[in-house]
């Protein structure tokens, strides 16, 4: 694409250069004014055969020639670029990419997922579910294909790189997810992360326990050990089988099979700010049961009391069935 830009910036500044020559020329040799001299310009380089403004005297003649020359040399070079990535489809895979990187850039508060690998391809599916605006970072040419067929938003290129990031519109973005397969990859992607854009929220996976403090000293908000948690998962099933049932079926999957939601206190409507939970009234409401507390300084209440205050800065985690959730959201 940097190839083809340069190559398109190339012609359009000879173009120009031979349209500015011919003014200059004109101007000087048959002291023309400026509009007559862009005219003889413009008739000689297209060839149009139309008449020159005055007889021409032999000096006016041999640098007409030039420019007649000169010009069919650039358009010439111009045709052969154009169709060049005309047949091979890179001049639209060009614009294509380009109205990307437009929407991209008209994002806020979005976010970027590095690898589409398993755990990328979880993430990727969950924020899908809720409408979260994403943009895939990747390297591989078919997962580039399979992500336009499915109308996500994606960036060709190295992760690790500022320049990939920026391409992605991380100066705009709130959550970044790096699930390289790499430890090494994930901890650059951090590093650049938190560099780019310090109050972006940065969630990284992690294969060794010895990458875990790495990751959380570059910056990473919360560092996931696959591997970890399903082998926990697995252990918890032989310990606590019904327990761990039960909380498998409190599914957040999607919007329309969602148990589990969180509501920020700051998006309810302002009569409820600083009133109680009670006053809140969620269960009568829609049925759904409050079952989680979050304060400003991220500290947990479970099962909270009714008369806790609805804080700025806070948060509730709501459980309900499917049709509860739905009708949550629809009320706030």
């Amino acid at each position: 694409m940097s190839i083809l830009e340069s190559r398109i910036n190339k012609i359009l500044f000879l173009v120009f250069s031979i349209i500015l020559s011919g003014v200059v020329g004109y101007m000087l040799l048959s002291n023309y004014s400026f509009v007559d001299a862009l005219y003889m310009t413009v008739i000689t380089i297209t060839t149009v055969g139309f008449g020159e403004v005055k007889p021409f005297t032999p000096e006016e003649k041999i640098f007409t020639i030039i420019l007649i020359l000169t010009s069919i040399s650039v358009f010439g070079y111009a045709v052969s670029t154009f169709s060049e990535y005309l047949v091979s489809g890179k001049l639209f895979e060009h614009f294509k990419h380009r109205k990307v990187e437009k929407q991209i850039n008209n994002l806020k508060g979005h976010t970027i997922v590095c690898g589409f690998g398993r755990n990328g391809k979880q993430a990727i599916l969950k924020l899908t579910n809720y409408n979260k605006q994403i943009v895939v970072v990747e390297k591989d040419k078919e997962v580039m294909a399979f992500l336009e067929k499915e109308g996500i938003l994606h960036i060709e290129g190295d992760a690790t790189l500022d320049e990939t990031l920026l391409r992605a519109g991380i100066l705009n973005a709130s959550n970044l997810i790096t699930a390289l397969p790499s430890d090494a990859d994930n901890l650059f992607v951090v590093l650049t992360a938190k560099q780019l854009n310090g109050a972006c929220i940065v969630i990284s996976r992690a294969s060794n326990e010895s990458s875990y403090a790495k990751l959380k000293i570059a910056g990473a908000s919360n560092v996931i050990m696959p591997d970890k948690l399903g082998g926990d998962h697995m252990a918890s099933l032989v310990v606590t089988p019904d327990v761990i049932e039960f909380v498998d079926r409190l599914t957040i999957e999607g919007k329309n099979t969602a148990n589990l939601e969180e509501i920020a206190v700051d998006d309810l409507p302002k009569i409820y700010v600083n009133k109680t939970i009670l006053d809140l009234d969620l269960r009568r409401e829609t049925g759904c049961t409050v079952i989680g507390f979050r304060n400003p300084d991220k500290d947990y209440i479970i099962n909270p009391e009714a008369g806790i205050k609805l804080i700025s800065g806070s948060s509730l985690i709501v459980l309900g069935r499917p049709e509860q959730i739905i009708k949550l959201r629809e009320l706030f």
